[in-house]
Formats: structure tokens, C-alpha cells, sequence
């Protein structure tokens, strides 16, 4: 991986290079785990890609959108093709902390406390509807999601990579919701939003579920195993080998810093915005077939990664506009590397 060539910023300016030998493996891995998990969660392929993006830059995603839509699905199937442990937590208002990560249980037998550890120790952690419980509950992940370890009764328990928190919210009913912090969104690499299915993508759904069963569940069995665990830390770390070209982290850091002060945003994103994007573009970029960055691939993933890290302005809310809108009118006006 280091010893790759430097790319053009540009592939339309120039030929485009081949991947290194190493590379090609890496990319058609990719493609592997995208076909593998696509035969269950059905449609929604910017949704799926973005998720993979995430699980390639060793990242955490908020996945917004209403209930129904094949959120738990989409967990269960990438679990499936990985080989890798998943657990879902439902996130109520009277969750306690512990409940997540675990707490110490007094064995009268032994006379010793015991640990006994949360859902949290997985690998694919599902934590649905996380806006349902309060802030300390929600504080529970900041622990795991930033350091990968978990910390009861004064004891660090580190978890076994990889770790990957999926957490969804429902952005329409907002009775008896704790919206999350400033703080806990920035933890998350990206958001990402997932609307309801194609017409003739929800019949191929409905098709696949009902034929000669009566349960509504996808049966996974189909889905074929294309990884292990160990095997995703390897591809992480390839990914995180992937060279990006100055001008293109230049351009990166320069549609952060736009955030900061574009009409309209009163709250710009940090730099954990700008590392973000950089990460992201990486994985983006495999899974485009590359084994380099374009700035094509900073412009692709720039509102999943930065449209939860952005505060709209008081005026843009009431004219209905939304943080995609924002981004989306910044990009066109972000001057991209050319040569």
C-alpha cells in the first residue's frame, strides 16, 4: 500500500492508473461484500454503500429515517456476510446506562462481584431509536464508539475489533425524544438518511419475503459469508493505506472551513468534520474501484459526513431549507483541484 504511485487529483485529466496488484484484491473484496449483503437488503444502494464506507474507515454511522424502512435488516445481513456478533439494544426512556454496557453483579456464592457485560460487547451494536432515551443513557456509547473499550466499576474491558455502532433515530415523530448532543453526533463518521424503497425495488422486497412463507422477516440463509472479522481489520487498514494527494486533503479542509462561515450556518463543523471526510473519501474511493482519492470522492460523501456537524441559521429553518441544502449550494462554490 505505501509504496503506490502518487494520483492524478483529476482522473478525467489524464489515464487513469491501474490499482496496484495488492489493490485489485482489496477492491473485488469490496465488491464481494456489496453483492453479498444487497441480496437482502434490497434497493437502497447509496444507503447500503455509505454504510460500508463507514465500516471501511472504522467508523460509526446515525442512520435517519422512519421505522420500516429494513434498518435492523441491513444489520443482521452485514453481520451475515461478515462472520461477526451483532446485538440490538431498543432505546426507551427508563434504559439505564448499565443496561448498554454492562454492570458489576454481587455472587453471594464466590462473595466477589462479578462483571456482567451489556449488549454492548459485539461487534455490529444496533441502537435503535437512540433519540428515545436521555442523554446519560445515550453518554453510555461515547466511551465505546470513541476508545473501543468499556469502562465498569473503575475496570477498562477493551472490545475485540472490529466495532460498529449503527444507531437510528426517527426524524418525524419527536414526542418523548432526547435529541442528541452536539457532542455524541460528532462521534458518529457519518449520517446517513434512508427514505422509503423504489416502487419496483419494494416489489422484488415484497416478492422475496412473502413467496411461500407467512413470516415477514428476510430469510438470511441466502446470504453468503465473504469475510471474517479479522478479515475486515485487514481491509480497514488497507483503506486507512490509501494515499491522498495534498491538493485533495487541501480541498477537503477547505469545504470545512467553508462551514464556518457560509451564510446561513451558524454552527460550522471541527476538525474531527475535516478527518471525517478525509476517512470517508478513503473507503469512498474503494468502493468507486480505486486505490486513490479524486476529489469526486470528497464532493460524494461531503453531506453524509458533515450534515449532522452543521447548525442551520434561524432564517433557513423557517424557509424550510435543510443542512443538505446548505451543503449542497457550498459545494457549488468550493473550487475543486484541477490539475
Amino acid at each position: 500500500m505505501t509504496d503506490l504511485p502518487a494520483p492524478p487529483a483529476l482522473p478525467g485529466d489524464v489515464p487513469t492508473p491501474a490499482p496496484a496488484p495488492g489493490n485489485v484484491e482489496l477492491i473485488e473484496r469490496v465488491e464481494r461484500l456489496r453483492d453479498a449483503v444487497g441480496q437482502a437488503f434490497i434497493g437502497q444502494a447509496e444507503v447500503l454503500d455509505q454504510i460500508l464506507v463507514a465500516l471501511l474507515a472504522g467508523g460509526h454511522v446515525l442512520i435517519e429515517g422512519v421505522p420500516g424502512l429494513g434498518k435492523t435488516l441491513l444489520v443482521r445481513a452485514l453481520a451475515q456476510a461478515l462472520e461477526l456478533d451483532y446485538a440490538r439494544v431498543q432505546f426507551t426512556p427508563d434504559l439505564m446506562p448499565s443496561d448498554v454496557s454492562g454492570h458489576a453483579v454481587y455472587d453471594p456464592k464466590t462473595e466477589s462481584f462479578k462483571i456482567r457485560r451489556g449488549p454492548v460487547f459485539t461487534h455490529l451494536l444496533l441502537a435503535d431509536e437512540i433519540n428515545r432515551a436521555p442523554a446519560k443513557t445515550q453518554s453510555a456509547l461515547l466511551e465505546v464508539m470513541q476508545e473501543g473499550q468499556v469502562t465498569i466499576e473503575g475496570r477498562a474491558f477493551p472490545l475485540n475489533p472490529p466495532f460498529l455502532t449503527l444507531a437510528t433515530q426517527n426524524p418525524v415523530e419527536q414526542e418523548g425524544t432526547y435529541p442528541l448532543p452536539e457532542a455524541q453526533l460528532d462521534r458518529f463518521l457519518l449520517k446517513v438518511l434512508i427514505d422509503y424503497p423504489q416502487l419496483e425495488d419494494e416489489k422484488r422486497m415484497v416478492a422475496a419475503i412473502t413467496a411461500g412463507r407467512s413470516a415477514s422477516d428476510f430469510d438470511l440463509s441466502q446470504v453468503p459469508r465473504v469475510m471474517s472479522g479479522a478479515d475486515v481489520v485487514a481491509l480497514q487498514q488497507a483503506v486507512a493505506a490509501i494515499i491522498v494527494d495534498p491538493q485533495v486533503i487541501d480541498y477537503a479542509l477547505r469545504i470545512v472551513a467553508a462551514t464556518r462561515k457560509w451564510p446561513g450556518i451558524a454552527l460550522g463543523a471541527g476538525p474531527r468534520g475535516s478527518l471525517a471526510l478525509v476517512r470517508a473519501a478513503r473507503a469512498q474511493a474503494v468502493l468507486a474501484g480505486r486505490d486513490f482519492v479524486t476529489p469526486d470522492d470528497v464532493r460524494e460523501i461531503a453531506r453524509p459526513a458533515l450534515r449532522h456537524r452543521i447548525a442551520l441559521a434561524p432564517e433557513l429553518q423557517i424557509e424550510g431549507q435543510s443542512a443538505d441544502d446548505a451543503l449542497t449550494a457550498l459545494l457549488a462554490k468550493v473550487e475543486a483541484p484541477r490539475k
